[in-house]
């Protein structure tokens, strides 16, 4: 199976991670990513304070602190838009080389005839030679070929497959590059590796990996405690300038900064 790689700068790519950054924007969007949703609210308020003013700062820091923490926000959109963005483009030319792969299957005869690689059922025999894509998971029951398995597990090197022992399964997909094979299907349209990859990659929704969701706790309490200690720092401020007798408190802005 010979999918390209998609560029990373891929204009169709990052025309849609563009418009996806600023759809992303809507807060309960960001609510899984919490220092990303802080700094949004941080940017909103300084947006606010560029027309009602509330410290002292000139127009041009406040609207400077506003620019650079809203880039940061839409930056992180656009870095998450892109990885969804490729894995999709990745998954549809998966989905697409899924879908012109062609059979050899077996009639009941014993005649062999070309039908499309989503409708081989379970059960089914089909045979590839050298230079053709094997359209679905099965084990090998007469023959001996080597594979190119790269487009599943990125290893370069071919291997080998053969007629019994622990070496006889092969995976919709791959490439045999030498002699010939004939294969039962293992499994039904919608089962394989290479569907549960697809399904994989486009899937919205997955279950996170504990490193993942530990990570989520870590950055959650971290971002709990850095509201703590930034909303302490006005009322210390307040009190510093009432025992000082002089300077002048915390703004907004520079809490948000």
């Amino acid at each position: 199976m010979a999918v390209r790689s998609q560029s990373l700068f891929d204009r169709h790519i990052i025309a849609q991670a563009v418009f996806d950054s600023f759809r992303k924007l809507n807060p309960l969007s960001l609510l899984r990513n919490p220092v990303i949703f802080v700094t949004e609210v941080g940017a909103a308020l300084t947006t606010i304070g560029l027309f009602f003013q509330f410290g002292e700062e000139p127009f041009s820091f406040v609207l400077q602190v506003a620019l650079w923490l809203w880039f940061t926000v839409l930056f992180a959109n656009f870095a998450e838009a892109m990885a969804e963005g490729r894995g999709k483009a990745q998954a549809k030319a998966l989905r697409k080389t899924r879908t012109r792969t062609m059979a050899n299957r077996f009639k009941t005869d014993g005649s062999i005839e070309k039908t499309e690689a989503e409708r081989l059922q379970k059960g089914d025999l089909f045979i590839v030679s050298a230079g053709e894509i094997i359209p679905a998971d099965g084990e090998i029951i007469e023959g001996v070929a080597t594979v190119d398995e790269s487009a599943i597990t990125g290893e370069s090197a071919p291997v080998i497959r053969e007629a019994g022992g622990d070496r006889s399964a092969v995976t919709g997909g791959t490439r045999v590059l030498s002699d010939w094979i004939k294969v039962r299907v293992t499994a039904n349209p919608g089962e394989s590796f290479l569907d549960r990859m697809i399904a994989l990659v486009e899937g919205a929704h997955r279950q996170k990996t504990p490193n993942e969701i530990a990570l989520t706790i870590l950055l959650v309490k971290l971002t709990i405690i850095f509201l703590f200690a930034t909303v302490t720092l006005l009322p210390f401020s307040i009190y510093a300038v009432e025992i000082a007798k002089t300077g002048s408190p915390v703004t907004i802005t520079v809490l948000v900064a």
